[in-house]
């Protein structure tokens, strides 16, 4: 692993720089660039193949619920929800982080950003795909998906527009085509620049067919310029719609547990929240194995650890209130099901998600912990299993004991419910080893522009 990064004159001063000093416009796309240029390392194709044997799951999965129906779950009478709905809010809430960082902090002009965007935005694609599974399958019958979508047909068989499944295909697939354009556009001069510097023939085919004929014009920057900031003002309102009608599948219910107004805000939070700790989790590992400590900086670490700390604050925050208002309501419904999860039969789960989501990023308030990277990847896969238990709490602890205590039953994932899941993850994992492989995972003409200055210039302005 190489050294942290020696602190430029701004550092010392109290101010932490965005790329480490010492580089200029040129050694910022040489190192950047080489993570590709150098060829495959022998890991990544370890790595890769653990992860496809994991696709490869998920597909045996796939196959054995096409055959046999979604009675090979674990699903029952009381809890007609399980993995499904879990994983794919889990997932989703993943997909937040990618958005906020590009969209929100460029609009706000925060440089940091710079470093990580890139591999957060393609992170946000991944798990949307994997998020996107889990609607198709749990329909039962998933050939005949394309029913949720209006289109124009003869049969008369329009979508309930009443339902949340409905509102999910829409949030989701705005979602996920406005984030793929904005990490297309984004990455266009990029690839202008791999296609200069490939040699292989095909590669440079491949890059050159991608960037559009991109040449670095004052016209080209031009119209670049504007349609990114366009794209970064229609992410914006996204962050906070997607996770909010996801939060109404629940919202919009009468199931003690579900029915609260809170939801949408402290959804969002939490997607945030998980949001962010999966991109420190892979943003970590990522700067020791390819050396880029010189661009995601501690700063970065830092500033993504604050965000994950205020988003984790406003999370317990919302299970406080979901506490006082299940007591203040004098429902008993509401204070039974509260009790049902703090001492009921799941109250390991529900103590376990206190654990991970409140006390274990207390821990970011200590500046050691935030300047450690090993510490904060522990902290943010802390986060990543809370977030999981948190929405498993969610759909199940809500649904085991209804209304009817003759209807009341215990609900656990099968060998395909893990299954399922594991695949997703492999899923996700294998295309974050291709992305990495090539293209990009900074942006280098971002990086460009932030090229720090020596410190006997900083001295002298």
């Amino acid at each position: 692993m190489a050294k942290e990064p020696r602190p430029s004159a701004s550092d010392r001063l109290g101010k932490p720089p965005v790329l480490a000093p010492g580089h200029t416009t040129s050694s910022v796309t040489d190192q950047i660039s080489a993570v590709i240029l150098r060829g495959t390392p022998r890991w990544w194709y370890f790595a890769f193949g653990f992860s496809f044997l994991l696709v490869l799951l998920l597909l045996q999965s796939l196959t054995k619920l096409f055959l046999e129906g979604t009675g090979i779950w674990g699903l029952n009478i009381p809890v007609g929800w399980g993995f499904a709905i879990i994983n794919f809010v889990w997932w989703i809430g993943i997909g937040h982080a990618g958005t906020l960082i590009s969209a929100i902090l460029l609009l706000l002009r925060q440089e940091w950003r710079t470093s990580i965007n890139r591999f957060a935005e393609a992170m946000t694609l991944f798990a949307v795909a994997c998020a996107g599974l889990y609607p198709l399958i749990h329909v039962g019958r998933p050939w005949l998906a394309y029913w949720l979508l209006p289109y124009p047909n003869t049969m008369g068989m329009w979508p309930q527009f009443r339902s949340p499944l409905i509102w999910d295909v829409f949030a989701v697939s705005t979602y996920a085509t406005v984030s793929l354009m904005f990490w297309y556009i984004g990455l266009i001069p990029d690839l202008a620049t791999m296609r200069d510097r490939v040699e292989n023939r095909w590669s440079k085919m491949v890059y050159g067919a991608l960037a559009m004929g991109w040449r670095g014009s004052a016209h080209h920057w031009h119209n670049y310029e504007t349609a990114y900031l366009l794209l970064a003002g229609l992410a914006t309102p996204l962050v906070v719609s997607v996770h909010s009608v996801v939060s109404f599948d629940f919202a919009v219910g009468q199931t003690p547990g579900w029915h609260a107004t809170i939801f949408p805000p402290y959804f969002v939070a939490g997607a945030i929240f998980a949001g962010f700790a999966m991109v420190l989790t892979l943003a970590i590992p990522l700067r020791a194995i390819f050396n880029l400590q010189d661009f995601i900086t501690l700063r970065h670490i830092q500033n993504m650890g604050k965000v994950m700390l205020a988003t984790g604050l406003i999370v317990a925050y919302g299970y406080m209130i979901e506490i006082f208002m299940a007591f203040y309501s004098g429902n008993q419904y509401e204070e039974f099901m509260i009790l049902n999860r703090i001492t009921g039969p799941y109250r390991n789960f529900w103590w376990a998600l206190i654990l991970c989501n409140i006390l274990a990023p207390q821990m970011i308030w200590i500046k050691k912990v935030r300047v450690t990277p090993a510490l904060m990847w522990i902290v943010a896969m802390f986060v990543n299993v809370g977030m999981w238990l948190e929405r498993f709490v969610i759909v199940v602890t809500s649904l085991h004991r209804d209304f009817l205590p003759s209807s009341w039953g215990m609900y656990a994932g099968t060998k395909w419910d893990w299954a399922t899941f594991i695949g997703t993850i492999g899923l996700f994992l294998s295309l974050l080893f291709l992305f990495v492989r090539f293209l990009p995972m900074i942006s280098i003409f971002e990086m460009r522009t932030i090229v720090p200055k020596s410190d006997s210039e900083e001295a002298s302005a």
